[in-house]
């Protein structure tokens, strides 16, 4: 109940008490990228036209990308509208998640997604390969778009980092525990952002079907699993991991799904909430260590084993001291937790 209360008092929800004892035992946070080490608001960075007028192009891809919710839609949207253009109403459209969009804008067919998304419609990219690699090395995350069948864009969104997440994966490393990135970007998007973030181990391209797989993955090499994320996508990937945490800023499915609320929408409450954990689960072996050596000592001597050899048997008023002094003692040291202090940020 303290360590809960002083976790409460840190910004760090636990909505399960059994959650409280496992984080002790975590060896491995997972963080998911887009809303969680980053800030979730991507920006439209470059749109680089292929032979085709880039204006049109980017009115058609706006309005396809406008019936879209994913926040790199939106990104895309803006921009266009901060040119000035009117966004023309769409036909058709459908959402494939992990891959793109398609809709019909002004009789045209326009698809937008990832790489994946063109080799399944067979378009080629061979030429735009080295554009989009130069993206990717910048931490941008490159998109394509189609026009009737064509390619007509390769188009960039950038994610920043959340404000304190490089300093919050440190303090996560300073207790001991490998942290790793979930993406579904490229592989070189998601290699210069773990950079970025001081992350070694990430895991790229990841369809939202597959993050759960990926954490179950984990578990059965033997780890420990702390989830990190925000998103819908990421509740199958919560639930199933030994400690599922979401940041409060995000969606209500992550929220239900997971084990603990970071309230602060920031990665800092992940090293408090481990920390506070360990204190606690030091404090709950410490008590059991002195409650069992009260009794070990006690209950034989109230059970008259000193009787045969020193005519000496306890008085029941010492033996309910004895027992009030354990409790007492217990609670006490308890209570110590309320000194707990988190680390500086």
């Amino acid at each position: 109940m303290v360590g809960s209360g002083k976790g409460a008092e840190m910004g760090v929800l636990f909505r399960k008490g059994a959650a409280l004892e496992v984080l002790a035992w975590v060896d491995t946070v997972v963080l998911d990228k887009t809303g969680t080490l980053t800030q979730g608001q991507p920006e439209m960075t470059d749109f680089d036209a292929i032979d085709c007028d880039a204006t049109e192009i980017l009115r058609l891809v706006a309005a396809a990308e406008s019936k879209s919710e994913h926040p790199i839609a939106e990104a895309i949207v803006c921009a266009a509208r901060e040119r000035g253009m009117e966004i023309p109403p769409v036909r058709d459209f459908k959402a494939e998640p992990g891959f793109g969009i398609k809709a019909d804008v002004d009789g045209r067919r326009v698809q937008v997604g990832a790489g994946r998304y063109m080799e399944r419609l067979g378009i080629d990219l061979k030429d735009v390969e080295a554009r989009a690699g130069e993206l990717a090395a910048e931490a941008k995350t490159p998109l394509y778009a189609a026009v009737d069948g064509q390619l007509a864009a390769v188009i960039a969104v950038a994610d920043p980092l959340k404000d304190g997440s490089l300093e919050a994966v440190g303090a996560l490393h300073a207790l001991g525990l490998e942290v790793a990135m979930l993406t579904g970007d490229n592989r070189a998007t998601a290699k210069a952002v773990a950079e970025k973030a001081g992350i070694k181990e990430f895991f790229a391209e990841v369809l939202p079907e597959d993050k759960s797989k990926k954490v179950q993955e984990l578990q059965m090499e033997g780890e420990v699993v702390g989830m990190t994320g925000d998103g819908i996508n990421d509740a199958p990937a919560l639930a199933i991991a030994n400690v599922g945490f979401a940041i409060g800023t995000g969606t209500d499915v992550a929220i239900e799904s997971a084990d603990i609320t970071l309230m602060r929408g920031s990665l800092h409450g992940l090293a408090d909430a481990i920390a506070v954990s360990k204190a606690t689960l030091r404090n709950i072996k410490q008590n059991l260590f002195g409650a069992f050596i009260y009794n070990v000592a006690g209950v034989p001597v109230a059970a008259g084993i000193l009787y045969p050899l020193l005519g000496v048997l306890m008085n029941p008023v010492i033996a309910g001291a004895a027992m009030a002094f354990s409790s007492l003692t217990v609670v006490t040291n308890a209570n110590r937790l309320r000194l707990f202090k988190a680390q500086e940020h």
